[in-house]
């Protein structure tokens, strides 16, 4: 099942999509929005999954054709985003360009940060930012939306709250990061508005790719209409998305439509590109003693996308421009 919101409003009008992602319903008498659906998932789910059986026959009168740029973020504000960085090979490349060491209990405890929910940008979505001086990155992941998460669930019980997937562009102002992290108090400029992708999707739409917590695809990144990077997202991946829940459901509970992120997906391969361009420059680094490869600019476009084995849109594309904010 595949699942979008219409631009309405703060918080979209909740839409089921056809797996081609051409066409959807508005289904208002089941949930007017993604979070009432997902706050009460147990009853909605089942109505839901009726629905996009019906669009796929053909059966659905009131089905319309989708145009992109009327979508939303499918979560358009989030009661929630914790993002972590279960790919410790972009980790160390990273602190490399920092200075800093990959301490050893980045093995066996994940890094996540409280990140901005208040409003996600749609799939076409501009990117806004007030100067090209701040270090302008994308960071191409993919997500779980949760339900209500008890506090202190194992990484088994977890795998029964993953109810959503998602792909996500997680902008980043890389040269605002290292003073606020020398404060040693977290993220706070340096991690402005993400990106979801046009839908998300139901675990069982990825088939044996959705698997130990983890999506068995290579995520594909574009940028200014080159390739840029396709990693296997369950090459890798020290954390689970079982483990990560666990890890953020230590200490309280997960609302219902907690988004929870992998980090940029990165391999060991080099030959399988980069999810962001921090990575690139450390590579260029790492390979000719220095960054050659610029932030991003006005005007530079990303694309991020994951085709299945059939070379299919799973979740549609996420596409965007970086441009100045009027200030």
């Amino acid at each position: 099942m595949k699942l979008g919101s219409l631009r309405n409003g703060r918080d979209g009008q909740l839409i089921v999509v056809s797996r081609d992602l051409s066409r959807a319903v508005r289904v208002p008498y089941i949930a007017p929005t993604m979070q009432a659906a997902l706050d009460d998932w147990h009853q909605c789910a089942p109505k839901l999954a009726v629905v996009a059986d019906n669009l796929e026959a053909g059966r659905e009168d009131d089905a319309f054709d989708i145009e992109v740029d009327a979508l939303a973020a499918p979560l358009p504000r989030a009661f929630q985003f914790l993002d972590g960085s279960a790919y410790l090979a972009h980790v160390e490349r990273v602190r490399k360009a920092r200075g800093a060491e990959m301490p050893p209990s980045f093995l066996n405890d994940p890094l996540m940060y409280q990140a901005v929910s208040d409003h996600f940008l749609g799939p076409r979505d501009e990117v806004a930012v007030a100067d090209e001086s701040f270090g302008i990155d994308f960071e191409s992941e993919v997500g779980v939306i949760t339900d209500d998460v008890p506090m202190g669930v194992s990484a088994e019980q977890a795998a029964h709250h993953v109810k959503l997937l998602c792909l996500i562009n997680d902008v980043s102002l890389r040269n605002l990061i290292p003073a606020e992290l020398g404060k040693q108090f977290g993220f706070l400029q340096g991690k402005p508005r993400s990106a979801l992708s046009p839908v998300f999707v139901t675990p069982d739409e990825l088939g044996d790719a959705w698997r130990d917590g983890k999506v068995h695809l290579p995520l594909e990144t574009t940028y200014n209409g080159e390739w840029f990077g396709n990693p296997e997202c369950g090459v890798d991946m020290q954390f689970s998305f079982h483990e990560l829940i666990a890890h953020a459901a230590k200490t309280r509970p997960l609302a219902a439509g907690t988004i929870v992120g992998s980090g940029t997906i990165a391999n060991q391969d080099m030959a399988r590109g980069s999810s962001c361009l921090a990575e690139k420059r450390v590579l260029e680094v790492i390979a000719d003693g220095e960054a050659k490869t610029p932030f991003m600019r006005f005007g530079d476009k990303i694309r991020i996308e994951m085709h299945d084995a059939d070379g299919n849109s799973i979740f549609g594309a996420i596409d965007q421009r970086i441009i100045p904010e009027e200030i």
